[in-house]
């Protein structure tokens, strides 16, 4: 990863190969959804090299998880443009996110080769492990990895996170605990709005219902959390002299 130019966002940035690694695709197919319209243009910096930021990656992750979802290009495209104008990476990984709730979830079993190909990097053994104590993969008993490719990508994000295995571990059991009280509380509040409907209309409701409902809990986490974490930067205001 290179360091000297940035998109203005003072992050480092990719060049295409690096992007192209990263988000485990060609350097043609970047291309390509550059010539479509579907990856925005990088930033030209020094002696005409393109370099790009976490945006690009974080569209090519929603691309990505829209032709899973069984979506055709023209259908990614209409997508994409409907989409409001300078998402940053973390309003895409939302959408993401919305988009990875529509399907049930999915679990393959690959090798060590196609789990660091499916993970878009080299995975050390220690990385493994992590991965593993994260229940993102498990090993199987022929040597084979167990990997929930739903949370894959964001299992390899979180390895260059500098803390601790016991945290994250910490924050993932706070998640869960949270994110299940909260879908108990809306499950009940729904089944007791549809509670005279027909088990057809029931069905419909809720398929369509689901992904607004992901969209909402994950838009309200993001703000409250941005509120938790402005408060603990900037600190409690000094109390004034007498």
């Amino acid at each position: 990863m290179t360091t000297d130019t940035d998109t203005g966002t003072g992050e480092p940035t990719l060049t295409i190969d690096e992007l192209a690694a990263r988000a485990g695709v060609t350097v043609r197919t970047v291309r390509f959804y550059g010539t479509k319209g579907l990856l925005p243009p990088p930033v030209i910096g020094a002696r005409r090299v393109g370099h790009y930021g976490p945006e690009h990656l974080a569209r090519l992750a929603l691309i990505e998880e829209l032709q899973r979802q069984g979506m055709t290009l023209a259908a990614i495209e209409r997508y994409l443009r409907a989409l409001p104008p300078g998402l940053s990476a973390h309003d895409l990984a939302i959408h993401r996110a919305v988009v990875a709730s529509w399907a049930p979830e999915a679990v393959e079993s690959v090798t060590r080769e196609e789990l660091a190909r499916l993970a878009g990097r080299p995975l050390a053994d220690e990385d493994v492990k992590r991965l593993a104590a994260m229940d993102v993969i498990a090993r199987e008993a022929d040597g084979r990895f167990r990997v929930d490719t739903g949370l894959l990508r964001l299992g390899v994000e979180l390895l260059d996170v500098p803390l601790s295995q016991e945290t994250l571990l910490a924050a993932r059991t706070a998640l869960i605990e949270h994110s299940r009280a909260a879908a108990a509380d809306l499950s009940r509040l729904l089944r007791e709005a549809v509670a005279e409907r027909a088990p057809q209309e029931v069905k419909s409701l809720s398929a369509h219902m689901h992904p607004l409902v992901v969209e909402a809990l994950l838009t309200t986490f993001q703000r409250s959390l941005r509120e938790e974490l402005r408060a603990w930067l900037t600190g409690p205001e000094p109390e004034p002299r007498a």
